[in-house]
């Protein structure tokens, strides 16, 4: 999209992503001055032409994975957290699956109030979709969060391939996961042990940090990286709620 501003003729974007981020994109785009417009559907058309764009102040939209995260963070550690500056219909399938789980939600404007349950129950089955689905990018932390929920949950994951390398991390911590494709199978455990674990992508790594906020003993979590390319300062804001966290 950024691209085609400035390319001459007409770009046409088919199979686009739908999510809220790409509209966000589109509205910036829009009030700097470029022609584009159709973000949100499947097909994205941009008129690209050589005028000097406008210098506009802007304020990007919140971010629901980061919102996703913070909420599986209250619910795996008992937890009861106010998140603020959120987009209510952006977090819907996340709030629905922690409903499932036994979680207490409550949305008022823009904020919302996760009140873990007394007890964590299994989701039959999470399928990851384009939005407005179930993000992909929220399997990893949901994935941890149900490793201590009563029964068997089944994740599916539809959007890409090679997105479980969190699972071998979670396995050393007591969590018992199978894989079979682009299905995991994780039986619920009565506890995750705490152990010296490494991230391999973003998600993952956030599911790392969750998982250690539930385990009993210390979690050592390394390749912070790739967590730090999505999650400003996570340790501290998690601190601030009440987590023992520290970065060395």
């Amino acid at each position: 999209m950024i691209a085609a501003v400035y390319a001459h003729g007409d770009t046409i974007i088919r199979n686009a992503a739908k999510e809220p981020e790409i509209v966000d994109l589109q509205n910036f785009l829009q009030k700097i001055g470029a022609r584009v417009n159709g973000a949100g559907s499947s097909v994205i058309r941009i008129k690209g032409f050589e005028k000097k764009l406008t210098n506009v102040e802007y304020s990007v939209i919140p971010d629901r994975i980061i919102t996703g995260t913070y909420m599986v963070a209250a619910a795996i550690s008992g937890g009861n957290v106010v998140i603020k500056n959120i987009i209510p219909e952006h977090i819907i399938s996340i709030a629905s699956v922690l409903r499932d789980v036994g979680c207490q939600i409550n949305i008022k404007r823009n904020d919302i109030h996760v009140i873990a349950g007394s007890k964590h129950d299994a989701v039959e089955v999470i399928r990851t979709l384009p939005y407005p689905g179930f993000p992909t990018d929220m399997q990893a932390q949901m994935m941890a969060l149900l490793t201590i929920c009563k029964g068997t949950s089944i994740i599916i994951e539809t959007i890409f391939e090679s997105r479980y390398k969190h699972v071998d991390e979670l396995l050393k911590m007591g969590a018992n996961i199978r894989i079979d494709g682009r299905m995991a199978v994780i039986k619920g455990v009565n506890r995750l042990n705490g152990a010296q674990v490494t991230a391999r992508d973003l998600r993952g790594g956030a599911a790392l940090i969750l998982a250690g906020l539930a385990a009993n003993g210390e979690t050592s979590v390394s390749g912070l990286e790739h967590i730090d390319r999505g999650y400003y300062k996570i340790e501290e804001k998690l601190a601030t709620l009440g987590a023992d966290i520290i970065r060395k």
